[in-house]
Order: structure tokens, then C-alpha cells, then sequence
């Protein structure tokens, strides 16, 4: 099971946090854990290379946080946000047809 924590501050997310391999499919098949990683590892990558925003992130494996700085221009919020719900609709979308597979908290 991978674990999906998405952190808010008001109103905004500002943190990911996935922990875990779904377990879905043998290692190198599982395409329940490719997708959640594609979908979080391209919204990282979006907010570092075209928003510009520079993300702290940890990976190891099986294991990915990134977090938000603290202070951001209006523009940098506003492309954060898109970027960050766009992330989360994937992340709950998989959450809705893999939810043995996927556990999902927003704090």
C-alpha cells in the first residue's frame, strides 16, 4: 500500500508525501504504483524546471516528499496551485478505482 499525504495551509496544498509501493503488481508491472509516481514526480519536477519554484524534496525507495517554501510571489502561488490541484485530482482519480492499493489523507 502506498501512503498519500497531502498537507494544507489555508486552503493551499504545500506538501506531498507518498510512502510505500502499492503492491498491485509484480515489481517492474505494477502500473497502479507507475501512475501515482508519474503523476507526483511530474508535478515536482513542473513546480522545480517550469514554475521555478524551488521545492525541498527527499526521494528513496519507495519514498518521495516535497514541500513548498514558506514564503512565494503571487505568481509563484498562483502556478504552485495549478500545478498542486492538478496533482491531486490525479492522486484522488487513482485513489477512487485503486483504494486497496492507495491511502489517502489531506491534512
Amino acid at each position: 500500500m502506498t501512503n498519500v499525504v497531502v498537507k494544507k495551509k489555508g486552503g493551499k496544498i504545500v506538501s506531498v508525501e507518498c510512502d510505500g509501493h502499492t503492491c498491485y503488481g509484480a515489481e517492474g508491472e505494477d502500473i497502479v504504483c507507475a501512475a501515482l509516481s508519474s503523476v507526483v514526480q511530474t508535478a515536482v519536477l513542473g513546480l522545480m524546471r517550469v514554475a521555478g519554484i524551488a521545492v525541498a524534496f527527499k526521494t528513496d525507495d519507495g519514498y518521495l516528499y516535497a514541500e513548498l517554501p514558506k514564503e512565494l510571489s503571487e505568481k509563484e502561488r498562483h502556478d504552485a496551485d495549478v500545478i498542486l490541484e492538478t496533482m491531486f485530482a490525479g492522486i484522488a482519480d487513482l485513489y477512487e478505482g485503486y483504494s486497496d492499493f492507495i491511502e489517502l489523507e489531506v491534512k
